[in-house]
């Protein structure tokens, strides 16, 4: 099968500055995987024409089943707060979702720990810090009953501030425990493959320079793996005409 994961950027080419579904949706169909995590994607937002992101993607890839979970609700510069599950339908909102050809047994959603405050960060080519705040952070997990029986795929994008981004992916993969195995953990995880290796534990069945997608010069998008999971194949790196990321996609025999 193949495994894929792709920060959205909610659909916008940096190129043209617009949102697109089509494109978005020639996107999903060029990555033809199995499996899809999404980063950053909008639902019912206006920026992204009320489209919901996640219903475009689903469609192109043909899943049979998929999930949207909100990390924020209302729109960016509005009314802009973490979500909370408990959002109607109608209601705009920005997250994560986690697409599959193959059924999804069941669904698990895990609310990270929030960064509460501001906290110094170095940005390269800064003199200085900069004070930031992060928005809050969630993953989602599916059993998928696979071609070789069942198997865990969870999707997230933790935080971009150093060291807190490894307190969020220990949680993910703590809360994960005792889940069906294998265990795929894909998504934006803001650090490196050393970094999300050791933090996680599990292997990455993946490399390539992920960002920024014009030239990139850092892998911060992955797949890691753990019990008998294994690529048959080298990671695909795929620059695709939306985004400031570049999907990454690998064949993987699950079981």
């Amino acid at each position: 099968m193949r495994i894929a994961t792709f920060n959205i950027l909610h659909g916008r080419s940096p190129v043209d500055d617009r949102v697109d579904v089509d494109r978005l949706a020639s996107a999903v169909k060029t990555l033809d995987a199995d499996v899809l995590g999404l980063q950053e994607v909008d639902r019912d937002q206006p920026r992204s024409m009320n489209a919901d992101l996640t219903a475009v993607a689903a469609e192109a890839m043909g899943a049979v089943d998929s999930q949207f979970v909100a990390a924020l609700s209302g729109t960016p510069g509005g009314t802009w707060m973490a979500a909370t599950g408990e959002e109607q339908p109608g209601s705009a909102s920005y997250g994560i979702a986690l697409l599959s050809r193959y059924p999804v047994v069941s669904w698990r959603v895990v609310r990270l720990p929030a960064l509460r405050g501001r906290v110094p960060v170095w940005f390269r080519g800064a003199r200085a810090p900069k004070l930031v705040g992060d928005e809050p952070r969630v993953a989602v997990a599916a059993v998928l009953d696979g071609p070789s029986g069942q198997f865990t795929v969870a999707c997230t994008h933790v935080s971009f501030v150093p060291g807190w981004n490894s307190v969020q992916l220990r949680r993910l993969v703590r809360s994960l425990t005792g889940t069906r195995e294998p265990l795929v953990v894909l998504g934006d995880l803001n650090m490196d493959p050393r970094q999300a290796s050791r933090v996680s534990g599990m292997r990455p069945l993946a490399s390539g320079l992920t960002f920024p997608a014009e030239a990139p010069a850092r892998q911060l998008d992955h797949v890691l793996g753990r019990g008998p999971v294994a690529a048959t194949g080298p990671g695909e790196v795929l620059r695709l005409p939306l985004s400031d990321h570049r999907a990454l996609a690998v064949p993987c025999r699950v079981g």
